[in-house]
C-alpha cells in the first residue's frame, strides 16, 4: 500500500480499472456457477455446519443456494426451513433471491430474529397471557413512557437521561433481574401500580414504572420479546416441540453478531432435528457493545461436536492490491479464525492511503478523484464516499456543489422513525386496540385542545376508575372541562373507524383516516413537504403489507425502512433523485462495516469506491475504502500517522 500525501490521480489511475463485470455469475447457473467452498457449503445438508465466510465470498449467494437445494433437490416445504438475519434489508435480499430460484412466496421463515420472535409470541402468547394484539416499542416509544414516569414521580433529565433509562432497563432486563418477567407476567396492574408507588431508587422508580406502562400498552420492547420466546419454550415444552419440529432445518446468518439470549433461541429450535447451519465471520464483528460475542462462531465445534468445518476463501468482490492491504490488517485481529481471503478479480492500480493536510485538501482531492474517475468511464451512480459521522462529510459536499458533482446522502432518520410515519401508524393502532401509549400520542395531534391540564384530567379519572385513557375520555366527555374541545370529534373518528376497518384494505383506511382526522391537513400547513410525502409512503407500505401487520397490532415500531435523504445544494440539469446518476455518501453505520480490534475495515457491495475517515490513533483504528485499487483514510493532522498505518 503507498503512502502518500502529494499522489495525484493521474498517477493513481495509470493501473486502469479492473472489470467489475466478471464478478456476475448467473443464478440460474445453480450448483455449477459455485465455486468448490460454496458448494460444499450448499450441499451439507445434516448436522451442525459452521461456515467461516471472508468477505466477498459469495456467503448471500451459498445461503440462498442452500435453501433453493433444501426445497428443490431434497424436497423439504419452504415453510419448514428456518433463515434467520439481522436486519429486515438482508432478510428482503435473501427473500428475493430465494423467490428467483425456487419460485415460492412462500418464505415467510426468512425473517429477523425481532421478526422470528413476534411471530412464536403472536402464535403462541397465550400460554403466558399475552395478548395476540402487543405492539412492539422502538426508543421512541419508550421514550414517550418514561416521560410520563417522570412527571409522575418528579424525575429530571439531570439524574438520568432517557438514554441511559434505556440502557439501565436494558441491563436490569437481561443482566441483573432476569426474573422480572414474572412480575409482568403474572402481576395485576394494581399489585404493579403498588411496587411503583412504593419504588424509592431511581432505578425502581424508573423499572417498574416501565413495567406499569407496558402492561398498560400491550407493548413490549426488543429484550422482552427473546425473553419471553425462550420463557415460553422453557415452560411450555408442547410449544418449544411444536415449532422445533417445524424447523426442520436452520440456518443463521452474521453468526459472528450473535448474543447468548439469541445463542440460547437458535439452539432450542434446533434441538429436535439438530440441522444448524451458521455462517459468519470472526473478522466482521460489530456488535459487541450489545453483547455479540464472536466465541459462539469460533468455539462453535466445540460446543457441537461433530461440526462440519467449511471455510471460504475465494473473494470475488476487491482487486488484489486491495485483499492484500486487508489481509495484512486482518492478521493483526486476536479472535479470530486465520485465513487468507484469495482475489478473483484481475490486477489494477496500486492501493493507496491518502494524508490530506486537513478537511478542505481531503475533501478537493476526492472531488478531484470523482471527476477523473467518472472522465475514464465510470458512472457516478457506481461511486460512494463514506465516513464514519454525518459531520464529516461537510467539507466533501461542499467541494462536491463547487465541482457541480451530483450526489445524494443516504442514511438518516429511519423511515418508520419519523414523527410523521409514528403518528399515522398511531392512528392504525388506536382504532384496533385504543390503548394508552397511541392515545397520548395522536389525541391532540392535530390541536383538539386536549392539552396537557385536560389529559391530566383524563389520567387522574382512569387511574381512580381502573380504565384506559379512551374509555374515561368516553365516560366524562359531557364534563364541562372538555367543552369547547375537539374531544367529541375525535372519539366519533375512533368509533367509525373501528367498527370498519376490519373488512377495508389498510391503505384506504389509512388515507381515509388520515384525512377525516386532519392529520393530512396538518402536514399540508407551512411544514417541510417531505413531511406529507413520508405519510403518503406509509400508505404505499400498507400495500406492501407492512402496515397490515400494523392494523392487526403485529407490526414492529422498531422495524427500519431504508430510506434516503437526499444531500443539500443542487447540481444543474442532474435528476438529484436518480440513483445511478449520482455519487452515493452514506456513513459506515449504514453501510457494511467490518469491525476488527485494532482496525476497522469497510467493504461495501459498490463497484468503485471512495472513502473518508477520521481515525483517532489511540484507538488503532483504520477504516480501508477501496476506489478498486484506491485504498487510504485521513488520520487528524495533529495526530500524524496511526500505528497500524506506519
Amino acid at each position: 500500500m503507498e503512502n502518500r500525501e502529494n499522489i495525484g490521480w493521474d498517477e493513481v489511475l495509470e493501473g486502469g480499472l479492473a472489470p467489475y463485470s466478471e464478478l456476475a455469475a448467473p443464478e440460474e447457473d445453480w450448483l455449477g456457477s459455485l465455486n468448490e467452498a460454496q458448494r460444499e457449503a450448499v450441499t451439507t445438508t445434516e448436522g451442525y455446519v459452521r461456515v467461516i465466510a471472508g468477505a466477498g465470498t459469495g456467503k448471500t449467494r451459498a445461503l440462498a443456494y442452500r435453501f433453493a437445494y433444501l426445497a428443490n433437490v431434497l424436497g423439504i416445504l419452504p415453510g419448514h426451513i428456518l433463515c434467520a438475519t439481522f436486519t429486515n434489508k438482508a432478510a428482503g435480499e435473501m427473500r428475493r433471491r430465494i423467490r428467483r430460484l425456487i419460485g415460492d412466496a412462500d418464505t415467510g421463515l426468512i425473517n429477523t430474529f425481532h421478526g422470528l420472535r413476534v411471530a412464536v409470541l403472536q402464535a403462541d402468547g397465550h400460554a403466558l397471557q399475552l395478548p395476540k394484539s402487543f405492539s412492539v416499542l422502538d426508543n421512541g416509544d419508550i421514550d414517550a413512557m418514561l416521560a410520563i414516569v417522570y412527571e409522575e414521580r418528579g424525575l429530571t433529565l439531570r439524574e438520568r437521561t432517557y438514554a441511559q433509562a434505556r440502557d439501565k432497563i436494558e441491563m436490569l432486563k437481561t443482566r441483573d433481574r432476569t426474573d422480572y418477567f414474572h412480575d409482568f407476567i403474572a402481576m395485576g396492574d394494581d399489585e404493579l401500580k403498588r411496587r411503583y408507588a412504593e419504588a424509592e431508587t431511581v432505578d425502581d422508580i424508573i423499572f417498574y414504572g416501565h413495567l406499569l406502562q407496558q402492561k398498560k400498552s400491550f407493548g413490549l420492547d426488543y429484550n422482552d420479546l427473546i425473553i419471553l420466546t425462550l420463557h415460553l419454550f422453557d415452560t411450555c415444552p408442547e410449544v418449544r416441540r411444536a415449532w422445533q419440529e417445524r424447523m426442520e432445518y436452520v440456518m443463521v446468518d452474521e453468526f459472528q453478531d450473535i448474543d447468548g439470549l439469541q445463542y440460547a433461541l437458535m439452539e432450542a429450535l434446533a434441538g429436535h432435528h439438530g440441522n444448524l447451519f451458521v455462517v459468519g465471520d470472526p473478522d466482521q464483528t460489530i456488535y459487541t457493545w450489545r453483547g455479540a460475542n464472536v466465541r459462539y462462531l469460533t468455539e462453535f465445534d466445540a460446543h457441537f461436536h461433530g461440526t462440519r468445518a467449511i471455510i471460504m476463501l475465494e473473494n470475488h468482490r476487491s482487486v488484489p492490491q486491495v485483499l492484500s492491504a486487508a489481509n495484512s490488517l486482518i492478521a493483526r485481529n486476536r479472535q479470530r479464525i486465520a485465513k487468507d481471503l484469495l482475489a478473483r478479480r484481475t490486477d489494477a492500480g496500486p492501493a493507496v492511503w491518502y494524508h490530506g493536510a486537513d478537511s478542505p485538501a481531503e475533501a478537493a482531492w476526492i472531488a478531484e478523484g470523482v471527476r477523473a474517475l467518472h472522465g475514464a468511464g465510470v458512472a457516478y451512480g457506481d461511486i460512494a464516499v463514506l465516513y464514519r459521522a454525518h459531520y464529516a462529510s461537510r467539507a466533501v459536499e461542499e467541494a462536491f456543489i463547487r465541482e457541480q458533482i451530483p450526489h445524494t446522502v443516504y442514511s438518516g432518520t429511519p423511515f418508520f422513525a419519523r414523527r410523521e410515519v409514528k403518528d399515522a401508524l398511531s392512528y392504525l393502532r388506536l382504532i384496533a386496540t385504543k390503548n394508552d401509549l397511541d392515545f397520548r400520542r395522536v389525541a391532540n395531534v392535530p390541536k383538539r385542545n386536549l392539552g396537557r391540564r385536560r389529559m391530566k384530567y383524563l389520567e387522574e379519572a382512569a387511574e381512580r376508575e381502573g380504565t384506559t385513557l379512551y374509555e374515561a375520555l368516553e365516560a366524562h366527555i359531557g364534563d364541562d372541562i372538555f367543552k369547547g374541545t375537539g374531544a367529541a370529534d375525535f372519539l366519533k373518528l375512533v368509533e367509525t373507524f373501528s367498527a370498519t376497518y376490519a373488512e377495508r384494505p389498510v391503505s384506504a383506511v389509512l388515507a381515509d383516516l388520515l384525512q377525516a382526522s386532519g392529520y393530512e391537513r396538518l402536514l399540508r400547513s407551512p411544514m417541510p413537504p417531505e413531511y406529507l410525502a413520508q405519510a403518503r409512503e406509509a400508505q404505499a407500505a400498507a400495500d406492501l403489507r407492512l402496515a397490515e401487520r400494523a392494523a392487526a397490532a403485529q407490526f414492529s415500531a422498531g422495524e427500519r425502512v431504508a430510506h434516503p435523504v437526499f444531500g443539500k445544494g443542487t447540481v444543474q440539469g442532474v435528476d438529484m433523485t436518480k440513483r445511478a446518476y449520482v455519487v452515493a455518501f452514506d456513513d459506515l453505520e449504514t453501510s457494511r462495516a467490518i469491525s476488527f480490534h485494532d482496525a476497522h475495515v469497510d467493504v461495501v457491495d459498490k463497484p468503485r469506491l471512495i472513502g473518508l475517515e477520521r481515525i483517532k490513533p489511540s484507538e488503532h483504528q483504520l477504516l480501508i475504502h477501496a476506489l478498486e485499487r484506491i485504498l487510504w483514510a485521513d488520520v487528524r493532522k495533529s495526530h500524524g500517522m496511526t500505528r497500524i498505518l506506519s
